[in-house]
């Protein structure tokens, strides 16, 4: 029993131990609870800062179908909803109620939060250390490959399900006959 108290805690170091700098970070969910981004360090995962009232909110249905197409074979999506440029709802509640009526939204959302300048979350300050590209507006995009081995940073108008950026992580994904046994 005690050797496998040891392993098990030898397994808990070594996972915590291959988290990415730029992913160890926790942050609040949207709804409540936590959303861990160490648990996605293996996979290709899409960060973007949302907004409810935007011209670009209409990449919600995008994010949804990107999340639904390749969810199964590993590809996350995540939501930072943030009113740095004005266009946010007030509460979370509010923010979960109108993704979800509007546009189907089941991938993980964190709380509002801002995404840039000095108030920005450390998640959002050290993406964009790593890419050296800080938001300009609602709906900018960052790909993290899988170990954080290379962030992609992906403009506003550049829609989520664009052909490149669909190229840039589909060598990550599981193979779709994997998935369907």
């Amino acid at each position: 029993m005690k050797k496998l108290g040891i392993l098990l805690m030898f397994c808990g170091q070594a996972a915590m131990a291959a988290c990415p700098a730029l992913l160890n970070y926790t942050v609040p969910g949207l709804m409540g609870g936590e959303i861990k981004l160490c648990e996605y360090a293996d996979r290709p995962l899409l960060v973007v800062n949302t907004a409810s009232h935007c011209g670009f909110t209409p990449q919600f249905k995008q994010l949804q179908a990107l999340y639904q197409n390749y969810g199964a074979r590993g590809l996350m999506v995540v939501g930072f909803p943030s009113n740095d440029f004005f266009q946010e709802l007030d509460s979370n509640s509010e923010i979960g109620a109108y993704c979800e009526a509007n546009y189907g939204v089941t991938f993980p959302m964190a709380s509002k939060g801002h995404v840039r300048g000095k108030d920005a979350q450390p998640f959002f300050k050290a993406l964009i250390q790593a890419t050296d590209d800080a938001p300009t507006w609602n709906f900018h995009k960052y790909l993290i490959l899988p170990g954080a081995s290379k962030v992609i940073s992906i403009g506003t108008r550049t829609k989520p399900d664009d052909p490149e950026v669909v190229k840039a992580f589909l060598p990550f994904l599981k193979p779709e006959e994997s998935v369907k046994n």
